[in-house]
């Protein structure tokens, strides 16, 4: 196994990893905080839902997103870096981080509503929903870098062997 094959190995195994850690919280943890929360503010219950949408929607996507790194590696494995189904899955990435971005937003703004209803402070998660959109507007940014030249190369793939295609017809 040489080098390259044994780091694609080690990273599609943290990705399967995280997409059980993603799940379990899912299944196990979210559900648990919503009832104990909501034993705690029966008055206030209602607030869940909206925790809840952005939480799972933010579970799912950041799911679709581990998906298409694996299919990424998978394809980088395979010696199929440079091809258009990697253009198609970086652009995904792409896609799911600007959704993760827009269920922070969603969320910070019902933790607002949920601080002046109830005249709790929420400066704390606020920062850390803040840090998370960062970090994710970084992941963004980085598949944007990367689904450039990838798609020049393909475009000049496609221009050249066109070219080619053409001439051999004459």
């Amino acid at each position: 196994m040489s080098a390259k094959q044994g780091s694609i190995t080690f990273l599609k195994v943290l990705i399967f990893l995280i997409g059980i850690a993603v799940f379990a919280l899912c299944i196990f943890w979210l559900p648990e905080i919503a009832i104990q929360d909501a034993k705690v503010h029966p008055d206030t219950a209602y607030f869940l839902i909206p925790f809840l949408v952005c939480a799972y929607g933010f579970c799912i996507t950041f799911s679709v997103a581990l998906y298409q790194a694996f299919k990424l590696l998978t394809y980088i494995e395979r010696n199929n870096a440079f091809s258009e189904l990697s253009l198609k899955s970086l652009n995904v990435i792409k896609k799911c981080a600007f959704t993760v971005i827009f269920l922070i937003l969603l969320g910070i703004v019902s933790l607002k509503v949920l601080a002046e209803v109830t005249g709790d402070d929420a400066a704390g998660p606020i920062s850390l929903s803040l840090m998370g959109m960062l970090a994710t507007s970084i992941i963004a940014g980085i598949m944007d870098v990367l689904q450039k030249p990838l798609k020049n190369f393909l475009d000049k793939n496609n221009c050249n062997c066109s070219r080619t295609h053409t001439s051999t017809r004459s």
